[in-house]
């Protein structure tokens, strides 16, 4: 049995990989923004798996001072973890700036994953095993380390696709640094039936479940053993895809020892 946490659980993807992990008789956590839409999903996750060891945990991932709270209370109510899923995502949405002046796409889809798995690190490191699973995308750009700053505008798709980027260069970077624990970069699949495709697009190419199945094998299935540090898209194959090139920037040393240090700054 695995310990796993996975970031914005509460519908999509997220929630599909919760009750495919739950069914296994994992303890789970998962993670919304909403209190009464977290209560709901946990009380359909227990009795459509039948699993009582489901608990949450609540943040707005567009604050920040909200990612270091649940951080906290993570740190304060476990002893260990085994399975970090930074699933929680944004495209479309009404603000574009957050209370901390930054692109909200950046704050929710880059700076709150780093900074909630940062936070984690020691308890990953006392898990069985343990591996990080990031949601990155097909949708990839070099980053602006002005705009990651919140000191200029950019457009919602660049916004997107540059936060995506770093969070695939982020976990390149620690996989390195991190040696113990496995770290994927994973495209879950292009426009799968999911809220945040349909509201920015109208359309599906695919289930949502191809996303949620890829997900929950990069989490638990020993076939990706030694695999650590890698990039997968699934748009690569029908069913499933396979270990891909990201965007090249992603393998330069000097544009993520940058990301990497602004990072820090930003949040220091």
């Amino acid at each position: 049995m695995k310990s796993i946490l996975i970031t914005g659980s509460t519908d999509g993807i997220g929630k599909l990989t919760a009750l495919k992990l739950a069914k296994e008789g994992h303890r789970l956590f998962i993670h919304g923004r909403n209190t009464e839409k977290l209560k709901k999903a946990i009380l359909e996750l227990k009795e459509q798996s039948g699993n009582r060891n489901i608990s949450g945990f609540i943040a707005d991932f567009s604050k920040l001072a909200e990612v270091r709270k649940m951080a906290e209370q993570i740190k304060s109510e476990l002893d260990s973890l085994d399975i970090l899923i930074n699933n929680a995502g944004i495209f479309m949405s009404t603000e574009n700036k957050t209370e901390d002046g930054f692109d909200i796409r950046f704050s929710v889809n880059y700076l709150a994953p780093y900074l909630l798995t940062q936070e984690l690190l020691p308890l990953l490191k006392k898990g069985q095993k343990p591996r990080i699973i990031n949601l990155s995308s097909a949708a990839q750009s070099a980053v602006s380390y002005k705009a990651l700053a919140g000191s200029t505008y950019l457009s919602v798709n660049e916004a997107y696709a540059q936060s995506k980027l770093a969070l695939t260069m982020w976990s390149f970077h620690l996989a390195k640094k991190e040696s113990d624990i496995e770290v994927f970069a994973v495209n879950p699949g292009s426009l799968l039936n999911t809220k945040m495709a349909k509201e920015a697009y109208g359309q599906h190419w695919a289930p949502a479940e191809k996303g949620a199945n890829i997900i929950y094998d990069l989490a638990v299935s020993e076939e990706f053993s030694g695999q650590t540090g890698k990039y997968f898209n699934n748009d690569k194959g029908t069913a499933r895809g396979h270990f891909a090139q990201a965007h090249p920037k992603a393998y330069d040393p000097k544009e993520i020892d940058q990301l990497i240090l602004s990072t820090k700054t930003i949040l220091a």
